[in-house]
């Protein structure tokens, strides 16, 4: 069976696994005072154009999830986060889990009538997050409520969408008024970087944001995400709160000598733009054969609607995710690829189709 259900389903890239090797009985401190962690760091550090940023690693996206919020949190407040971001429906409630509550925002568009690609899907807008915070903040009863104490936005979406710069930068300048923190979850952050229909810099991300972090698990690492707090002074003693979640990693050269290679010769967006060429291919192929993009996706993850019995046909040929109901004899599924997909794979893929 060929699979494109998800971007984590292979190992590591081949020079990681290199690097691993070589590495292998080199003796280093560990939870991430080592050399591997410093110069990764310092390689972020200059692709983003901030040398006084604070740079962590982290294992997996739910783990940074759940510990940067309750990082940027007071006990009483919650996350502003569109209904269908990542922590609000597929963590399992991590979120909640450590104390707070995830305060949802549903947005799909109404604002513009240049959505053309259904471009608008499972982001926020700036218009209704400053809609909620003045609802909030009007409400003669807030005191007794859930303080809307920090956004979380991911960039890809749940549905593949991008932010713009200008949405970025407006929704920054809502957050900066009610000095609450911007959060951007960046899991699948290469694919969006590298998409062909982004005017998003990793640099236009640093300058909007206040703290995001830069997926390896599903950009040809092992494991690991790269979180980068923007501002020298974002977070008091974030070690022990890290530690606290479980995320310290005593062996943190691991995770230090992977962003370290993923950051030297442009590694990370060249294996991104290969996730790009790879869906836009399959997209290619999708549509010449008749089937129904339930939106135009411009990054690695492509939203297809197919008959229900055509799906009874795939099982056990090719793997995908469903994603929902569309009506009652057609569902929405996605096909994925990743930094190691092949033009062989999207072949074999059609040709199942």
């Amino acid at each position: 069976m060929i699979s494109f259900s998800s971007d984590y389903t292979k190992g590591a890239h081949p020079q990681i696994l290199k690097r691993l090797a070589e590495t292998n009985i080199e003796q280093n401190p560990g939870y991430g005072t080592d050399d591997h962690c410093k110069a990764a760091a310092e390689k972020i550090k200059e692709v983003i154009g901030i040398n006084d940023a604070q740079v962590f690693f982290l294992v997996g996206g739910t783990q940074t999830n759940q510990t940067i919020i309750d990082m940027l949190l007071k006990p009483y407040e919650g996350v502003v986060a569109a209904s269908t971001g990542h922590i609000a429906a597929h963590e399992a409630g991590a979120v909640e889990f450590s104390g707070h509550k995830v305060l949802t925002l549903d947005y799909r568009g109404e604002e513009t009538d240049t959505d053309k690609y259904g471009d608008n899907i499972g982001k926020i807008s700036a218009k209704a997050l400053t809609e909620l915070l003045e609802r909030f903040y009007g409400d003669d009863n807030h005191e007794h409520m859930v303080f809307p104490g920090a956004v979380y936005i991911s960039h890809p979406t749940e549905y593949g969408t991008l932010y713009t710069k200008k949405e970025l930068t407006d929704i920054s300048k809502v957050c900066k008024q009610y000095q609450i923190p911007l959060f951007l979850d960046g899991a699948r952050l290469g694919y969006g970087l590298m998409s062909r229909r982004t005017d998003v810099t990793i640099k236009d991300i640093a300058e909007a944001v206040d703290v995001f972090y830069i997926g390896g698990t599903k950009v040809g690492a092992l494991f690991g995400e790269a979180v980068v707090f923007t501002g020298p002074e974002a977070v008091k003693h974030p070690t022990p709160i890290i530690k606290q979640h479980g995320a310290l990693l005593a062996k943190g050269w691991l995770l230090g000598l992977q962003f370290e290679t993923l950051f030297t010769d442009n590694l990370y967006f060249d294996i991104s733009k290969n996730a790009i060429d790879m869906a836009e291919l399959l997209k290619e192929g999708l549509l010449a054969k008749g089937y129904k993009l339930f939106l135009d996706s411009p990054t690695n993850q492509q939203f297809v609607i197919m008959d229900n019995a055509k799906l009874k046909e795939l099982d056990g040929k090719v793997g995908y995710s469903f994603w929902e109901k569309y009506d009652d004899t057609h569902t929405v599924i996605r096909f994925a690829t990743d930094w190691a997909t092949t033009k062989e794979d999207v072949d074999t893929l059609m040709s199942i189709l």
